[in-house]
C-alpha cells in the first residue's frame, strides 16, 4: 500500500506527460494541414469554445457561428501557434479575435426582438406569457453589455463570468495584465452606470 502511494505521484506525472505529447503531436499535425486532427480539436475543445462565445455574445446563434468561425480558420492559425499556452487558450484566443462582427450580429438580432416585443398585438395584449416573453427579451445586463466596447466585454467575460486571473486573460487577448486589469474596471464602472440608468 505504501509502494503505490510513493508511486502515485509518478503515473500522475507520466499521465499529463503524455497528455502534452498527444496535444503537441496534435498542434503538429494541424499545422501541416491536417484535416483529421481540427476534427480532433473540434472534438477535444468544441464546448469550451461554444461555452466561451455563448458567455461573450449571450446569442445562441452567434455563439455557433463564433465557434465553427473558430475551427475553420484553425488550419491556418496553426501557423503561428508557438506552444506558450494550452491549445484550448490559443482558441478562445482566435474566438477573441474573430468577435468583434458576431458581437455586433448579437446586438442587432436583440435590438430587432425587442422592437418586436414592443409592437402592439391586440391579440395578445395582455397575455402574461407575452409580458414574460417581453421582459426576458429585455433583459437589462445584455444591452449593458452590448454597449461597451468589445475590449472591455472580452476582458469582463473572461475575467468574471469565466472566472479567469488577469495573467490568463492577458495571454488569450495578448496584452499585458495590467491593460486586462484596466479594461475590467473600465467595463465594470460602465456596467454600473447603465444598469442604475436602465434601473426602473
Amino acid at each position: 500500500m505504501k509502494t503505490m502511494a510513493l508511486l502515485m505521484p509518478f503515473f500522475f506525472s507520466r499521465g499529463a506527460e503524455r497528455a502534452q505529447d498527444a496535444e503537441e503531436e496534435l498542434v503538429e499535425r494541424l499545422r501541416r494541414g491536417d484535416a483529421a486532427a481540427v476534427g480532433e480539436a473540434y472534438d477535444r475543445h468544441y464546448g469550451a469554445v461554444r461555452g466561451f462565445a455563448r458567455r461573450l455574445t449571450g446569442d445562441d446563434a452567434s455563439a455557433e457561428d463564433l465557434a465553427h468561425d473558430v475551427f475553420i480558420s484553425l488550419p491556418q492559425a496553426a501557423q503561428r501557434f508557438r506552444g506558450g499556452s494550452s491549445l484550448k487558450t490559443f482558441l478562445i484566443a482566435i474566438a477573441v479575435n474573430h468577435a468583434r462582427h458576431h458581437l455586433r450580429a448579437a446586438a442587432r438580432r436583440r435590438a430587432a426582438m425587442e422592437r418586436l416585443a414592443l409592437e402592439p398585438d391586440e391579440e395578445h395584449a395582455s397575455s402574461p406569457e407575452r409580458e414574460a416573453g417581453r421582459a426576458a427579451l429585455a433583459q437589462a445586463l445584455n444591452r449593458a453589455l452590448d454597449a461597451l466596447p468589445t475590449a472591455q466585454r472580452v476582458a469582463f467575460v473572461l475575467c468574471e463570468v469565466e472566472e479567469r486571473s488577469a495573467r490568463e486573460a492577458s495571454e488569450i487577448m495578448g496584452v499585458p495584465e495590467a491593460t486586462v486589469r484596466t479594461r475590467l474596471f473600465h467595463a465594470k464602472q460602465k456596467l454600473r452606470t447603465l444598469l442604475e440608468e436602465r434601473a426602473p
